[in-house]
């Protein structure tokens, strides 16, 4: 295959430029370095996609206690959530939290979703533009996920805001920002009083889930968790439920945008919608850098990564590899896809896969019906500026 060899490859995931045209740059990754080291930063980078996909399943080298976004790796994190632990501490926490997102629970809000999906589009019908993330996609996600833990509905749309403000940081530096800072205390407090009023009154809820279910302690004893580790739950339910679909929502306009056909198959026949929800996701994974520490050293291509070294997973790049998918860069809503990488896999595989899908399921059906054409002006798209999230916080819509 040929690759663009003029200049050596270089690849940084908080330079927002690079971001821009990400694709490319992993696209050298993974022919020229497909274990590349950022000396600037001090981490490795897997980009092809069965080397991510080993490196998810092997948690015994690949450690998720340091975290999952590059600026937290070089120390572990020391938060009892799920997403930072390695088995068998994980196992234990993971199944408790599973009950708060059964097939039954994400089943029963179909409806809920479908009718707020209502509420906000029909709004637009008949109008000449408006903003689908700012003024839906951002939207419905906190909506949802608020429903779930019991989040007041005119409190719902603060947390989002906290949660934007908690990504954010600023061009090229690595650290939160004092307004992402400030969010997470604000955050935290408010969730901290949530879980309080939970204890004097329980409510068919994520929280009163996680208040009265238990996890195994390493001896064989069953325990609840402390105030602690539910206020670290939620606040890691409720950030990871209202930001990576908001992103999908927003990667489904530009995306259908750009790609008139494919959206006019979907339109003409919508049961074509769940499979496109999946190419959406290989095509512009919402979430697609995920941060590991290596346990043991590991070798691949000729490369070894020494213990004790921070690796970057690029599910983003595995689900573009030649290697796995034909034509990878071709967005096609009928592609039979086996496998893809955008919520993870193995023992981190994203407890809210379901939601997620189902959400876009239901918001593409209600954009789709409503607004068959539509075209976006390029100029005016404002993308959000994170490590790991990629993905638009303004997308204007001009409806044909």
């Amino acid at each position: 295959m040929a690759v663009d060899a003029q200049s050596p490859v270089y690849y940084d995931p908080f330079d927002v430029e690079i971001d821009r045209n990400v694709h490319a740059v992993w696209r050298r990754l993974r022919e020229e370095h497909p274990v590349y080291f950022n000396d600037r930063y001090g981490f490795y980078a897997l980009s092809r996609f069965e080397d991510v996909w080993n490196g998810y399943h092997d948690t015994a080298t690949f450690s998720s206690t340091h975290g999952v976004v590059p600026e937290s790796l070089h120390e572990p994190i020391g938060l009892p959530m799920v997403i930072f632990m390695d088995p068998p501490e994980h196992d234990w926490m993971r199944k408790l939290v599973s009950r708060a997102f059964t097939p039954r629970r994400v089943s029963d809000l179909e409806e809920h979703v479908a009718g707020l999906v209502d509420g906000y589009l029909d709004q637009f019908v008949g109008a000449s533009s408006f903003d689908y993330v700012e003024q839906f996609g951002a939207l419905l996600p906190p909506m949802v996920i608020g429903h779930m833990l019991g989040v007041p509905e005119s409190e719902r749309d603060q947390v989002r805001h906290w949660f934007d403000d908690i990504l954010h940081h600023e061009d090229g530096n690595p650290l939160p920002s004092a307004k992402a800072q400030a969010a997470m205390k604000s955050m935290h407090d408010y969730t901290a009083a949530m879980v309080t009023e939970r204890r004097r009154h329980p409510r068919d809820d994520m929280i009163t889930v996680l208040l009265e279910g238990e996890i195994e302690d390493g001896q064989g004893r069953m325990r609840r968790l402390s105030e602690f580790e539910l206020v670290a739950f939620v606040l890691l339910l409720a950030g990871a439920g209202v930001e990576t679909v908001a992103r999908l929502l927003s990667w489904a306009a530009v995306v259908l945008a750009e790609y008139p056909d494919e959206r006019a198959l979907l339109v003409d026949d919508p049961s074509l919608i769940p499979n496109a929800v999946e190419e959406l996701l290989r095509y512009e994974a919402p979430s697609p850098v995920n941060g590991r520490w290596t346990l043991r050293p590991y070798a691949a291509h000729g490369i070894e990564i020494p213990a004790g070294s921070k690796v970057l997973l690029l599910n983003g790049s595995a689900n573009r590899d030649r290697r796995e998918f034909d034509d990878p860069d071709r967005f096609d809503v009928r592609r039979t896809i086996k496998r893809h990488i955008s919520f993870g896999y193995g023992a981190h595989f994203c407890l809210g896969a379901a939601l997620a899908r189902m959400e876009a399921r239901i918001a593409l059906e209600g954009t789709l019906s409503r607004f068959p054409q539509w075209h976006v002006d390029p100029a005016e798209l404002a993308p959000v500026t994170t490590s790991t999230v990629r993905g638009y916080s303004s997308v204007p819509i001009h409806l044909a």
